[in-house]
């Protein structure tokens, strides 16, 4: 149930990508326009992350994510219906929201499955689940043909939304958050993430600053130094609002924190925060890379092999598709021969794959191109499932919240990314890619592996200890 609703989360966010072509000539957009919509399109799902890491830990992931299919239709219809770039920008950056459904699934998972299992099965719900984009890669062109006419884009965009909202119903009918008999943990208060030091507090701020950076620097992309969507009064707005909520944000992750300023926390109950900024650089470079492909690889096959967009989506989606056995394959590595070691070897040949996409050019053959593609992307995504085998073991209670931060990242990579990719060629951008991997290498020595056990609290104050190895 879960990979499912994560596979249709997916089916729905990038459904635009290999229909890129025909939504561009139904509504007459420019090439900066396709680009703004490919960046809208991740923008939101950073703070939505956050927000739907912490509501998973309050309320639970049968809740949460009944709530977040149903909602994220209304803006897939609206894409569907929309008639010119604003409206079709606007419900793209409101659809951004369904991809904070990958943090859901985290934490209903890690809830299932012990520690020494936990690195595949996390692995088996994310390889299946973004298979999503690839699927929607495979399918979606087709769908479009057989309804036909200069509207048929709209019919497949349609019908992913039809879909959403159908399994809001039936997962809210079906699942429940535990095992039964187990205890669902939960944050001792919501707001923001509890540390566990004074040290890890200041650590916890500084990395809240990339994420506000990436909307700032979305929003510089849309004022009149980029595409001229927003006015330079509209942007000074977005500027300031945006620091005033990183004001706020930090103030509430002092309040959440507040009584670790008073006393210590008990040696038993403390993590490192460490551990999750390296999990997040990690994921910058790996899911972010991947959503930022993912989004342009259909356009980079037509532009450099000079393919019709529906053969060139079918062979980008060789990319996406890797997940079902990429995903699994890194989780299941990373319980059988320890988590840092397997980040080592994937975040290396990571850098290595990109550097060689960046060779790609006309004179490849084309089954060349595609099977360098598909090599990247085994790394890639290997990679996040490792990644995701360690992010459950660091604090049961906070699961929700610890994913919804390191997922934000991914998508801080691909805003990132694909600013990077509006203003250079297709070489540059892998390299560009290939750059940061080696900067995750690096942080990787500053990765403790998990063992031994974590500490949680009841809600009748007893301390129950869970296995991380």
């Amino acid at each position: 149930m879960s990979w499912i609703a994560f596979f249709i989360t997916f089916f729905v966010w990038f459904n635009h990508a290999p229909l890129l072509g025909s939504i561009a000539a139904s509504l007459g957009l420019s090439p900066a326009e396709v680009k703004t919509l490919l960046i809208l399109n991740v923008a939101l799902t950073i703070p939505a992350r956050i927000i739907i890491g912490m509501l998973t830990d309050k309320f639970g992931p049968r809740i949460t994510y009944a709530a977040l299919l149903f909602i994220a239709s209304i803006p897939c219809f609206m894409f569907a219906l929309s008639t010119d770039f604003a409206t079709a920008a606007l419900s793209r950056f409101l659809l951004g929201f369904i991809g904070a459904g990958f943090v859901v699934g985290i934490r209903m998972v890690s809830e299932w499955f012990p520690a020494n299992e936990l690195g595949t099965a996390e692995g088996i719900y994310g390889g299946w689940g973004n298979f999503g984009s690839a699927a929607g890669a495979m399918l979606l062109p087709t769908i479009a043909l057989l309804f036909g006419g200069e509207d048929g884009w709209r019919y497949a965009v349609g019908i992913t939304g039809a879909m959403s909202l159908f399994f809001s119903f039936v997962w809210y009918k079906n699942v429940s958050d535990t095992p039964k008999g187990s205890t669902y943990f939960k944050p001792k208060k919501i707001g923001g993430m509890e540390v566990t030091s004074k040290g890890d507090f200041v650590f916890m701020l500084v990395m809240k600053i990339p994420m506000y950076a990436a909307l700032s620097l979305l929003t510089w992309k849309l004022s009149p130094a980029g595409v001229s969507i927003l006015s330079d009064m509209a942007a000074t707005g977005i500027y300031v609002s945006l620091a005033l909520i990183l004001v706020y944000d930090c103030y509430s992750a002092y309040d959440v924190n507040r009584d670790m300023f008073k006393k210590p926390v008990p040696e038993v109950e403390r993590y490192q925060f460490k551990q999750v900024a390296v999990l997040n650089i990690l994921y910058f470079a790996t899911f972010g890379s991947e959503l930022a492909v993912v989004s342009m690889l259909p356009l980079f096959f037509s532009e450099v092999f000079e393919l019709d967009m529906v053969y060139a989506g079918l062979l980008a989606s060789a990319y996406a598709f890797m997940n079902l056995m990429s995903r699994p394959a890194g989780g299941f590595i990373s319980d059988k021969f320890g988590r840092k070691k397997t980040l080592l070897i994937l975040t290396a040949g990571l850098a290595v794959g990109y550097t060689v996409m960046a060779l790609i050019d006309s004179t490849w053959p084309l089954y060349l191109a595609v099977a360098a593609a598909m090599a990247c992307s085994f790394f890639v995504q290997s990679g996040e499932g490792a990644v995701f085998a360690v992010v459950p073991l660091i604090k049961r209670r906070l699961t929700g919240q610890i994913a919804g931060m390191t997922g934000a990242y991914g998508n801080v990579g691909a805003v990132f990314y694909l600013t990077v990719l509006s203003m250079v060629d297709y070489s540059t951008f892998f390299l560009v890619i290939a750059a940061t991997a080696a900067l995750g290498f690096v942080t990787l020595f500053l990765l403790r592996e998990p063992e031994g056990h974590m500490a949680e609290v009841n809600e009748d104050g007893t301390v129950e200890l869970i296995k991380v190895n």
